[in-house]
């Protein structure tokens, strides 16, 4: 693997005012450590602000307005937590538009803690398996996720899906696993327009 395993890729960082700080920001640098182009999506306009700790965190810009955002402008998908902003994303219409069009053309995607709802939110868990937050397990098994509950297993890839569970220590796991899945995922789709090129 190379040093930037990630170059030139598009990611798209869906968020709303709330989210988890060091959720977003970790991914963030890392993704750029690797080569890609992250791109901040959200509802909000121009700014959209963290949450850290028990309170409000720093502001950050926005890339893109959620309705002008197609999936297909993306080749992977990062969805960090935050209560707030995942009840807001939740219930914008755009989400499962953008959730789900990335899953269905089984690009990357990384959802940690509460973030795993928005899967929910986009109705493609069916038969997939998930970890997150406790407080989305309900709404992952009505979708028709299988839940992992075991003590310890803080992360589970199904395919070039990574889900997570949401505790602080937990991020530097998630970030290098997700670095990991994204570039599976990256050459898996390589693999499969050369295949497709090839039988043309």
């Amino acid at each position: 693997m190379t040093d930037q395993p990630l170059a030139g890729k598009a990611v798209a960082i869906l968020i709303a005012n709330g989210f988890e700080e060091v959720e977003m920001t970790e991914a963030q640098r890392a993704l750029l450590r690797a080569g890609a182009a992250p791109k901040i999506i959200s509802p909000e306009q121009g700014l959209v602000n963290g949450w850290h700790g028990t309170s409000w965190g720093h502001y950050f810009p926005t890339d893109k307005q959620m309705g002008e955002v197609l999936a297909a402008d993306f080749d992977l998908l990062v969805l960090p937590g935050g209560e707030r902003s995942v009840t807001k994303l939740a219930n914008n219409p755009h989400t499962r538009r953008i959730v789900g069009s990335f899953m269905d053309a089984g690009k990357g995607v990384a959802a940690i803690n509460h973030g795993v709802q928005l899967l929910a939110v986009a109705q493609r868990l069916k038969g997939r398996t998930v970890t997150g937050n406790d407080a989305v397990r309900e709404a992952a098994e009505a979708a028709g996720a299988t839940w992992v509950a075991e003590e310890g297993q803080n992360m589970n890839i199904d395919r070039h899906l990574l889900t997570a569970r949401g505790p602080e220590e937990v991020v530097p796991e998630f970030i290098e696993t997700m670095l990991r899945v994204f570039a599976d995922a990256i050459e898996y789709r390589r693999q499969l327009q050369a295949e497709k090129a090839a039988a043309a």
